[in-house]
């Protein structure tokens, strides 16, 4: 899979989580898309050639790094790396 279908697929999941989502995973999911859209936007704006692990990795370190300032309670967290998990294995 390209990184463009990657990101049109995981943008579609998010979507859809509006649909049918509890009130806590589209929480979950919101705060995820913006994580992962501003991982996609700075590499847009950077201009970066990267593949999909990369972007990824990108997601996961500024994941990493707000569940270290603490930006999210237990419950919120793990609903975050269940949704980031889908998104991944959409690759």
């Amino acid at each position: 899979m390209s990184l463009v279908n990657y990101i049109d697929a995981a943008q579609q999941y998010f979507d859809d989580l509006v649909i049918k989502a509890t009130d806590d995973e589209l929480f979950a999911g919101g705060y995820l898309r913006g994580h992962f859209d501003l991982a996609v936007g700075y590499a847009q704006v950077e201009e970066l050639n990267l593949e999909i692990d990369e972007l990824n990795e990108t997601v996961e370190k500024s994941l990493v790094k707000a569940y270290r300032n603490g930006e999210l309670n237990e419950e919120d967290k793990t609903l975050v790396v269940r949704l980031w998990d889908e998104v991944k294995a959409l690759a």
